[in-house]
């Protein structure tokens, strides 16, 4: 099939004020042309894109955050010969491919803007009965096996059969920065992907626990990352790395070995509320989900969390193991995440889970946390 261009839609965007919509779709438009070569006409919430390259446009938008649905298209004016004709040629093409025969139900659905001789339902039967002129295909509104759509405008007609689901959400980069914690586990990058799909840019710290964890977990970090910034068109992601096991090796000295665990995400919170306010974010994304390890159990989340200094986001809060792996396999992150070689071993055998604030923060005072903070800031690098 050669399509002229593909017809892109957006979903929530539609619902904003006409001028934070009007900079949305910039913002998405700019996305789209930063990921794909391409002309792009805005028109009543589509956009009409014709890219150089179909095959990679395709693969792109399915990673291009605002986007619900796209449809390779043909492009055609309203007069009915021309439609026929086209139409006719369409319903070849699909024949050829084993969509459509002579016993596949289907049904057109037509969408018209602006002001036409025939109504919606006048195009849809004409489009159907030159589909059963051609094919002898069934008419099946209610349950077709094929759906063969109509966009009627000013002076064009589309014509598709597909609405490729997108990933939806909001543009990237309208909604503001967050500096996400990323290991090279399985929840974090799904934690900073969710984020993104909510329009927010990504400064994404990593903490290296070296000696407490080997090479390869920095080296998944930015596997992973790289993956990541596949969805991350027009605003890729920016990375720190923190060499962090010294800070941990204070914490083993120094504080009641229990309290290792709280103590090393208490630091993290607290580094990363630094970072933020050098890279002018708005707040921290991590991928907590409660219950699920020692330091996320909800006493030890507020003790945790008692020194950040900014808001911190935590979108897989609710979700299970299964459920966040099965974002990790649909996103790619999965299988980087599982070449982890063996997590941190600065984990003590009893790590507490019912951790009490004033104690936390007897152990805080301990270790004397700004200052170790401050130190590991200066060993900071991208």
């Amino acid at each position: 099939m050669k399509y002229d261009l593909i017809i892109g839609r957006y979903g929530e965007v539609g619902l904003k004020s006409p001028r934070v919509r009007g900079r949305f779709e910039r913002k998405l438009v700019s996305n789209i042309k930063s990921s794909i070569k391409c002309d792009i006409d805005v028109n009543q919430a589509r956009f009409f894109i014709f890219p150089e390259n179909f095959d990679d446009a395709v693969e792109k938008l399915d990673k291009i955050f605002g986007i619900v649905s796209y449809s390779p298209a043909i492009s055609l004016t309203t007069d009915l010969d021309e439609i026929e004709k086209h139409l006719t040629k369409y319903i070849e093409e699909l024949e050829k491919q084993g969509l459509i025969d002579s016993d596949t139900p289907f049904a057109v659905r037509c969408r018209r803007v602006g002001t036409h001789d025939l109504s919606s339902q006048e195009f849809a039967a004409f489009a159907g009965s030159v589909v059963v002129k051609k094919i002898g295909a069934p008419v099946d509104l209610t349950n077709p096996k094929i759906k063969i759509f109509l966009e009627v405008r000013e002076g064009e007609t589309y014509i598709f059969h597909e609405k490729i689901q997108g990933p939806g959400g909001l543009p990237l980069g309208t909604q503001g920065r967050l500096v996400a914690l990323i290991s090279s586990g399985i929840d974090s990058p799904v934690a900073a992907y969710l984020m993104m799909k909510r329009g927010c840019e990504i400064t994404a710290i990593h903490f290296d626990n070296d000696p407490f964890a080997g090479p390869q977990v920095t080296e998944n970090f930015k596997e992973l990352i790289n993956k990541l910034n596949e969805y991350a068109s027009g605003s890729p992601i920016r990375t720190k790395i923190v060499k962090y096991g010294d800070y941990l090796q204070k914490c083993k000295d120094k504080a009641p070995e229990k309290l290792t665990c709280v103590l090393c995400k208490s630091g993290m919170y607290k580094l990363a509320s630094e970072v933020a306010k050098r890279e002018k974010a708005l707040g921290i994304i991590d991928g907590s989900s409660v219950g699920q390890v020692a330091s996320q159990t909800l006493p030890n989340i507020l003790a945790t969390r008692d020194n950040a200094e900014f808001p911190i986001l935590s979108p897989l809060i609710g979700l299970d193991k299964v459920e966040i792996e099965k974002i990790a396999k649909k996103i790619g992150t999965f299988p980087i995440s599982e070449l982890n070689d063996g997590g941190c071993s600065a984990v003590p055998k009893y790590p507490e889970t019912k951790a009490n604030l004033e104690r936390v923060h007897d152990a805080v005072e301990a270790i004397n946390q700004s200052e170790e903070i401050l130190k590991a800031l200066d060993k900071l690098y991208s």
